[in-house]
């Protein structure tokens, strides 16, 4: 889904690790029309920690909305899946998450490969979008590389994208990404802390529903970030989102010692 940034150009985001946590990797996946710039402060504080990070640019993305039409959502999930296999070869226990789209993304890499756990924010499986309604039958009317425009966008113009402009061929592959990815949360066996804004105007509540009645794992726990929007990681609760991570992928690695019990969620 569109996400807001700084003005920044958008890149990819990489660091090595240092310290006792260096062994712990999380990759980090971006959202849909976004960049590593909307999950920028999350991929800093968990460097800060002492993480191996890696936040790909994924393909078609942070450039020009014409750029969406022209890579499909496998494109999108290989670009993250080829960073994600690279890090876990350099550390001992490798993470995904990943905001939005790119919650699904994680959510999708968690099932064909064994991760030491999931952390999404907002992942996305439904759309609130009226033209995904409607998609199947414009693509044989109008060309789907031209944009619609809402007449009431859930999503601003941003930086690093605007929702409302997206091609309908991009769309639809966010579609095709969000049934396969339901298609495999049976097997998602590792670990699952999911973040859930509860003003949220671009991922329904269907989703999380969606993702309670069909992931795998047994261990699947929900924070609510009351105070924020869809872009939580830019937003008011991005500190909790930064506290509750960090003890997640500290409880779950097997290279550390695991910390304290997590608080209660708020």
């Amino acid at each position: 889904m569109s996400e807001s940034s700084t003005s920044t150009a958008p890149a990819a985001f990489s660091y090595p690790g240092h310290g006792p946590n260096a062994r712990i990797g999380v990759a980090i996946c971006h959202g849909f029309t976004g960049s590593p710039l909307s999950v920028l402060p999350w991929a800093r504080h968990l460097a800060a920690q002492g993480f191996a990070v890696s936040v790909p640019l994924l393909p078609g993305h942070g450039t020009h909305w014409r750029d969406l039409a022209r890579k499909g959502w496998q494109d999108w999930y290989t670009s993250f899946e080829t960073a994600y296999l690279d890090l876990a070869a350099r550390t001992s226990d490798c993470y995904v998450a990943g905001l939005s789209m790119g919650g699904t993304i994680a959510l999708r890499t968690a099932a064909r490969h064994s991760v030491a756990g999931v952390a999404a924010v907002n992942p996305g499986l439904s759309f609130y979008d009226r033209r995904v309604r409607i998609v199947g039958l414009l693509k044989y009317f109008q060309r789907t590389t031209t944009p619609i425009q809402e007449e009431n966008p859930t999503a601003s113009t941003t930086d690093d994208g605007d929702y409302s402009l997206t091609p309908l061929a991009a769309v639809h592959q966010l579609r095709r990404l969000f049934s396969a990815t339901f298609r495999d949360l049976p097997s998602v066996q590792a670990p699952t802390l999911v973040f859930k804004s509860d003003i949220d105007a671009v991922v329904p509540p269907s989703s999380l529903e969606l993702l309670r009645r069909r992931l795998g794992s047994r261990d699947f726990r929900v924070v609510r970030l009351p105070h924020s929007g869809h872009v939580a990681t830019l937003d008011a609760d991005a500190p909790l989102i930064f506290e509750e991570s960090v003890r997640f992928f500290l409880l779950h690695a097997r290279s550390t010692t695991p910390p304290t019990a997590p608080s209660e969620t708020p």
